[in-house]
C-alpha cells in the first residue's frame, strides 16, 4: 500500500508532500515541481527534508502566494514569535522592553524589522493618523481595522490592541466581549486598558480569566482626561504618587502582565518598577522602568503640520526628520509633472512594437479618428527618441 503523505522528521523545517501516484518496485515517484519527478525508497517514507533537491520544497497551503512571484508565505515558527516568555525572560534578565505604536502595514513591516519586542496598535491612532485632538472618537470598528493591518505587516513582534473608550467601561461582559474581538478580529496577541479604577481592575482581571494577555495603563491615562482636567502629568504630589502606585499593584494582582506608567515623575515611576512582579513599561516616566514605548509618528517626526506639532508631547525624542523627507519628495514631485519633466522616458516602460503602432495608426485613420493618428504617431516617435525605459516591458 502506498503511503498518502510523507514527512520530515528531526528536521527544523516541516515538510508534507501529499499523494504519491505511482509506485515502481521499491521506489516511489514522488510528482512534481513542474516537469520533475523525485524517487524516494518505499520502505523508507520518513526521511530529512535536507536529502531533497530543493525543488521539493513545497508550501503547505494553497491559498498563499508562490515565492516566485511574491516573498512567499511568512513563518510562523514559534521561537522567532515574541511571546510573553521572551518578555519574562527579558524581565528577569532585567534587559529593557521595547515598544512603538504602529497603525497600518507599512508601520507594522518598519517595526517588526527594527526588532522592536512590542508593537502597539494605540488608540493614539486618532490623534496622530486621523486629525482628532483627543483618542476618545476612535471606534471599536476604528480599531479592529488599524489591528487587522498591522497584523498582516508584522511576524514576529508581540502585537497588542488598546481597548478604545467605550468598549469595556459598561461591564465586564462588555470587556471581555471587545478584547475578544480584538484577537479573534483584530488579529492581536494581547490587549490593553487604561486606569486602575476598581471597575478597571474587575475588567482587567474578568478579560485575564477569559484567557486574554492584558497590559495595564496608569499616570496619564488620555481617555480619562475629562476628569484628569486634560493631558496632565500625574504622580506629582505625595497623594497622586501614592495612587500610581497603589494602580499598579491592583492590576498586577487582576493578573495584568506588564504595566504601562505614562507622565509620571522618575522617583514614582522607579518606586512603582521596584514594588511590581511584572515589567513596567514607560513613555514620559523617566529611565527606570523595565521598558520604554513611542508613538511612532513622534519619533520619526513624521509631519510638520501645526496639529501634530500640538499633540507631540515634551518627552518624546525624534530620531529621525522624516516628515521633512517626505514634504521634499512631494515637492519635488509637483515641480517635475508640471515642468513635464516626469514621466520620463526612464518611467514610461509599457512599449509596443513599430509594426504594431504602423497597424494601430492605420485603423485609426482608417475610422477617421485623424487627431488620435497624429497623437500616437508623435508618442511612438518621442518614445524613440527618448531611449529605452529602466526596465523593458515588450510583449513577449
Amino acid at each position: 500500500m502506498i503511503p498518502s503523505t510523507i514527512s520530515s522528521q528531526g528536521s527544523s523545517t516541516s515538510f508534507m508532500a501529499r499523494h504519491l501516484w505511482q509506485s515502481k518496485g521499491s521506489w516511489i515517484t514522488m510528482l512534481r515541481r513542474g516537469s520533475h519527478c523525485f524517487q524516494i525508497p518505499y520502505h523508507n517514507y520518513k526521511f530529512e527534508l535536507s536529502s531533497l533537491p530543493r525543488m521539493l520544497d513545497v508550501r503547505g497551503m494553497s491559498n498563499l502566494p508562490e515565492k516566485s512571484v511574491y516573498g512567499g508565505p511568512k513563518s510562523q515558527s514559534p521561537w522567532k514569535r515574541i511571546t510573553l516568555n521572551h518578555l519574562a525572560a527579558k524581565y528577569d534578565k532585567g534587559e529593557p522592553i521595547t515598544m512603538v505604536t504602529a497603525y497600518d502595514y507599512p508601520s507594522a513591516v518598519h517595526v517588526d524589522n527594527a526588532g522592536i519586542d512590542i508593537c502597539l496598535v494605540g488608540d493614539s491612532v486618532g490623534m496622530v493618523v486621523h486629525g482628532h485632538d483627543t483618542t476618545l472618537p476612535v471606534t471599536m470598528d476604528d480599531m479592529l481595522l488599524h489591528c487587522r493591518a498591522v497584523s498582516r505587516g508584522a511576524s514576529r513582534s508581540l502585537l497588542v490592541g488598546d481597548l478604545p473608550f467605550g468598549s469595556y467601561e459598561e461591564s465586564k461582559e462588555q470587556a471581555v466581549a471587545s478584547a475578544t474581538r480584538l484577537l479573534k478580529e483584530g488579529g492581536m496577541d494581547a490587549i490593553k486598558l487604561e486606569g486602575g479604577t476598581p471597575s478597571r481592575v474587575i475588567a482587567a482581571r474578568s478579560i485575564v480569566e477569559a484567557g486574554i494577555a492584558v497590559i495595564g495603563h496608569v499616570g496619564l491615562t488620555p481617555q480619562a482626561i475629562s476628569v484628569l482636567g486634560g493631558f496632565r502629568p500625574q504622580g506629582r504630589n505625595a497623594a497622586s504618587a501614592t495612587k500610581v502606585l497603589e494602580s499598579a499593584l491592583a492590576l498586577q494582582d487582576a493578573g495584568c502582565f506588564a504595566i504601562v506608567l505614562e507622565c509620571v515623575p522618575s522617583p514614582v515611576a522607579a518606586a512603582v518598577t521596584s514594588s511590581l512582579q511584572i515589567p513596567t513599561i514607560g513613555i514620559g516616566a523617566g529611565p527606570n522602568c523595565s521598558g520604554q514605548v513611542l508613538v511612532y509618528h513622534d519619533l520619526l517626526q513624521m509631519t510638520q503640520h501645526p496639529h501634530h506639532a500640538q499633540v507631540t508631547p515634551k518627552f518624546c525624542k525624534a530620531y529621525g526628520n522624516i516628515g521633512i523627507a517626505v514634504n521634499e519628495a512631494l515637492c519635488k514631485y509637483r515641480e517635475e509633472v508640471v515642468s513635464q519633466k516626469f514621466p520620463s522616458a526612464a518611467y514610461t516602460p509599457y512599449r509596443i512594437d513599430q509594426s504594431s503602432v504602423e497597424t494601430f495608426i492605420a485603423e485609426l485613420s482608417k475610422r477617421g479618428l485623424g487627431k488620435a493618428a497624429q497623437a500616437a504617431a508623435a508618442a511612438a516617435e518621442n518614445d524613440k527618441k527618448s531611449g529605452e525605459p529602466r526596465i523593458s516591458t515588450l510583449p513577449d
